[in-house]
This record gives C-alpha cells, sequence and structure tokens, in this order.
C-alpha cells in the first residue's frame, strides 16, 4: 500500500528552481531513501511533503490526504525529525517528551520509548549536556512520540563519529521494525545502502534513478577494484597482461587494479611468481556511492 505519493513536484525561489518535477511513491513499512548531495533538493521535497512548504506544481497525497489542506490530522500521523532542530540547552530529556506528546491526541508511552531509545539513564540530563548520539537519539524519540505512521528524518547522522552513525543506523532499523514507515533524507551513500529499501537519486533538483540499492548497483558494470601496497618493486606491466586486468594506476604508495572475472587470483598468482608480497590487500566491489558516481557523473558530498 502506497501511503505517499510525489508526482510532478515543482518548487521554486526566485529564480532558484530547487525542485523539478520529482516523482515518487513509498510503501508502506519500508525505509525510503531520498538520496544526493547538500542542496540537491532533498529537503525542500520532505518539507513539500510534510506541508511546511507550499509546492509550486504537483501534488502531493500522504496517507490518502493533502498535506496543506489536511496538515492538521496528518501532524497526528506523520512524525518528523528536522535537519537543523534544536532544544533549549537547559530542558531536561523527559521535559522535551512531556512537551512535545502534549501536541497529540495518543501519544506513545514516553517512558517506553525512552527506554526504547536507549535514553532510559538520561531522563534527568539536560539537552545541553547531552552527547551528538544522545540528541540524535531524542531527535528520534520527539518523532515518534506521537505514535506515528510515518517518520520523516533528515540527515540525521551528520555530524556524529562512526560509532555514533551505526548505533542511529540500529535505532532506524528498529523504529521501521516497530511498524512505523521511514523516509529518510541523507547524503550518505553508504548510509542509505545499509537502511534503505529503495531509493530516490536525487541530482539539481530531479530524480535521476528510482530502484533499490542493490539494483542500482547491479546496473552498474561488474568491475571489481583490488588495492595493495607492493613490499618491493613492481612492474605495472606484469599486471596490464592479465586477461582480467583492465586498468592499473598508483596512488601514492598503492597500487589500484580495476578488472572483472577471477581478478584476486589472477594477480595474487603473478604476484607469487614474482615474489612480490602484497602489503593491506583489499577486494572491493562495487558500492552505491560508485552507482551514485556513474548516474551523476559526480560524487555526492560529505561533511
Amino acid at each position: 500500500m502506497q501511503v505517499i505519493e510525489v508526482d510532478n513536484l515543482r518548487k521554486q525561489y526566485r529564480d532558484h528552481v530547487a525542485v523539478q518535477d520529482i516523482s515518487f511513491t513509498v510503501e508502506r513499512g519500508e525505509i525510503f531513501g531520498i538520496v544526493g548531495p547538500n542542496g540537491a533538493g532533498k529537503t525542500t521535497t520532505v518539507e513539500c511533503v510534510e506541508g511546511l512548504r507550499t509546492p509550486d506544481g504537483g501534488s502531493i497525497k500522504v496517507l490518502g490526504l493533502d498535506p496543506r489542506r489536511d496538515g492538521a490530522e496528518l501532524r497526528h500521523r506523520v512524525g518528523a525529525q528536522l535537519q537543523e532542530s534544536a532544544l533549549p540547552d537547559r530542558m531536561k530529556v523527559w521535559e522535551a517528551l512531556d512537551l512535545y506528546a502534549s501536541f497529540y491526541p495518543r501519544p506513545a508511552d514516553q517512558r517506553r520509548l525512552i527506554d526504547d531509545l536507549g535514553l532510559g539513564d538520561k531522563r534527568e540530563t539536560t539537552f545541553g549536556k547531552l552527547s551528538g548520539g544522545q540528541k540524535q537519539r531524542l531527535s528520534i524519540a520527539l518523532a515518534l512520540v506521537g505514535d506515528p505512521e510515518i517518520a520523516v528524518l533528515d540527515e540525521l547522522t551528520s555530524g556524529l563519529d562512526p560509532n555514533a552513525r551505526r548505533d542511529t543506523w540500529d535505532l532506524i532499523e528498529q523504529v521501521r521494525d516497530g511498524g512505523v514507515t521511514v523516509l529518510l533524507v541523507t547524503h550518505f551513500m553508504d548510509e542509505a545502502e545499509r537502511l534503505c529499501d529503495r531509493v530516490a537519486v536525487v541530482d539539481a533538483g530531479r530524480v535521476v534513478a528510482l530502484d533499490s540499492p542493490s539494483s542500482l548497483i547491479a546496473r552498474m558494470d561488474t568491475a571489481q577494484r583490488i588495492r595493495f601496497r607492493p613490499a618491493s618493486p613492481l612492474d605495472d606491466g606484469l599486471l596490464i597482461a592479465l586477461p582480467e586486468v583492465r586498468s592499473v594506476r598508483r596512488n601514492g604508495v598503492q597500487v589500484v587494479v580495476t578488472g572483472t572475472g577471477n581478478l584476486l587470483q589472477a594477480v595474487t598468482s603473478v604476484l607469487a611468481r614474482n615474489q612480490i608480497v602484497a602489503a593491506d590487500l583489499r577486494l572491493e566491489q562495487a558500492s552505491l556511492d560508485d552507482a551514485y558516481v556513474a548516474l551523476t557523473g559526480h560524487a555526492a558530498v560529505s561533511d
């Protein structure tokens, strides 16, 4: 069942067209990603979906409702974590949940929500004393306190360290497993690849591809990459002569070999015959980031 339907959405700010004819649907129970670099039009799109901005063209249906006309009802059914959200530094965790819960006729159990999101020992802690990861956990809690059917999460892990990012990913999956449809906005391709059932790849205000991460990756050439640091001098010609090898390039002290087939065995065999040890050897498969570059011609910008 489709819970979000966006058809030919357009939004313009004076002379700048932020969103051009964007269309996609979101199915109930999935994590749907809108991915692309900063400035691609992702946040404008979800703000139109939430009813925070008025589109200049196209149509939007969320749970069968018009976000602008039926905004009051939708606010009780859609929870949002905004990209730039903050609370007073002196507000305690339980106070924030209590305040947000007062906005809804049938809020979720706040104590259980705090415990489920790993904030049980932080109930009395003020917002200003929370770590970055804890603030993001609280942001998710505030998005869920109304017991929504859909949660919109915008650039949730920006600025977090790797451990906090992975913890947040686990929480997002937990939210989906609890029956909430998740609309996730991110410019981190590894995040979208890990979490999303489907993604809309947005570039310069347009959807350039829409599919599952694995399907987008599968559309690419199936080339593999091997990176290693030769422990002794290596003649690139030894590798270029292999039928499995397409290219060999140097990246500082590293050798990067691109090819197909049983590339790893072919490369390691020729190195062994020439008594060359390959230190720090890594085999890299194609990723969603590679697919994004192939689709748009440039990399997504990260912080």
